[in-house]
C-alpha cells in the first residue's frame, strides 16, 4: 500500500491495488467535515485523478462509528455566521466539491454508522454505496436553520424522487438502511463485519474491467444526471442566503450547542 502525503492528517489517502482509500479521519466528532478536511479532500481525490495506477476510489470514514456526521459545525459561528461567511465558506471548500464532482474514476461510499447532512452530501456523490446495517442517514438542516444548495437536493431528488427528498428535508428524520435501501438512496446493506471484504471485491471487480468503458459510461450517468441545472436554480440562491442571515439560524446553533430543541420563529 502507497500512503499519499498530504497538509492534514484528518484525511488519509492511500493506493492498493489500483484502488483509491480515502479515509475522513476525525473520528472524535464522528468525522464531522471541517475547511481543512475540504481541502485535504480536494488534494486527494485530484492525486488519485492523475495516478494512473487508480481505478477506482472508495471514500470512508475512521473510526467504526460514523461515515462523517456532516459538517463540523463548531466551525460555523467563526467561519459561517451569516450569507456572506457561507459564500467564503463555499469557496474554500469548492477544491473538495469540484473533485467529488470532477472524478472520473468510480468511487464507492463505503459507510458505517452515521452519515448525516454533509456526511450524505459526500456519499451521494459517491456512483455506489455500500453500507451496514447499524447506518443511519438523514439531512437535519430543518433544526439548525440552514439553506441547503440547490445542487445537492438536485442530487438527492434524483437519487430518491422528489417526494423522498421532500419527507427528508421538511421532517429532518433519520432512515435507518433498510428503509435507505428500499428509497434508493444506498445500493447494498451488508454486514459491519463483512463491510471491507465485500467493498474491496467489489472494487477490484471494477478495477479488472476496461477503464475506458468505465469511464465512458460514468460520463454518460453525469450527464444525465446533470440536465436539471437550470436556470431556475437562480431562484433557489435567494432563500438559501436568507436562512444564513435569519435569526433562525443563530437560534439552531445556540441550541445545537446548548443541547436543547431549538425554537424557531421564520425570521
Amino acid at each position: 500500500m502507497k500512503s499519499l502525503a498530504l497538509e492534514t492528517s484528518k484525511i488519509i489517502a492511500a493506493i492498493d491495488d489500483g484502488i483509491g482509500w480515502l479515509t475522513l479521519n476525525q473520528p472524535e466528532k464522528r468525522n464531522a467535515i471541517s475547511l481543512e478536511m475540504w481541502q485535504g479532500i480536494g488534494d486527494a481525490l485530484e492525486a488519485f485523478e492523475h495516478d494512473d495506477e487508480v481505478r477506482v476510489v472508495v471514500v470512508t470514514g475512521a473510526g467504526g462509528k460514523a461515515f462523517a456526521s456532516g459538517a463540523d459545525i463548531s466551525e460555523f459561528d467563526q467561519r459561517r455566521a451569516n450569507a456572506e461567511q457561507r459564500k467564503e465558506y463555499g469557496r474554500i471548500a469548492a477544491r473538495g466539491n469540484h473533485w467529488l464532482g470532477a472524478l472520473t474514476k468510480p468511487m464507492i461510499a463505503m459507510i458505517r454508522g452515521y452519515c448525516i447532512g454533509g456526511g450524505l452530501a459526500v456519499a451521494l456523490n459517491a456512483d455506489i454505496r455500500f453500507a451496514t446495517r447499524n447506518s443511519t442517514f438523514g439531512i437535519p438542516a430543518a433544526r439548525l436553520g440552514l439553506g441547503y444548495d440547490y445542487g445537492g437536493l438536485a442530487v438527492l431528488a434524483r437519487l430518491v424522487g422528489p417526494a423522498v427528498a421532500r419527507d427528508m428535508m421538511f421532517s429532518a428524520r433519520f432512515l435507518d438502511a433498510e428503509e435507505a435501501q428500499r428509497v434508493g438512496l444506498i445500493n447494498f446493506v451488508v454486514d459491519d463485519e463483512s463491510l471491507e471484504a465485500r467493498v474491496r471485491d467489489y472494487a477490484l471487480s471494477i478495477a479488472a474491467n476496461a477503464p475506458l468503458t468505465v469511464k465512458a459510461a460514468k460520463a454518460s450517468v453525469d450527464a444525465f444526471e446533470r440536465y436539471s441545472m437550470t436556470e431556475a436554480a437562480k431562484d433557489v440562491a435567494p432563500l438559501i442566503d436568507a436562512c444564513f442571515d435569519s435569526e433562525d439560524y443563530k437560534e439552531g446553533r445556540r441550541a445545537f450547542k446548548e443541547k436543547r430543541d431549538p425554537v424557531f420563529r421564520g425570521r
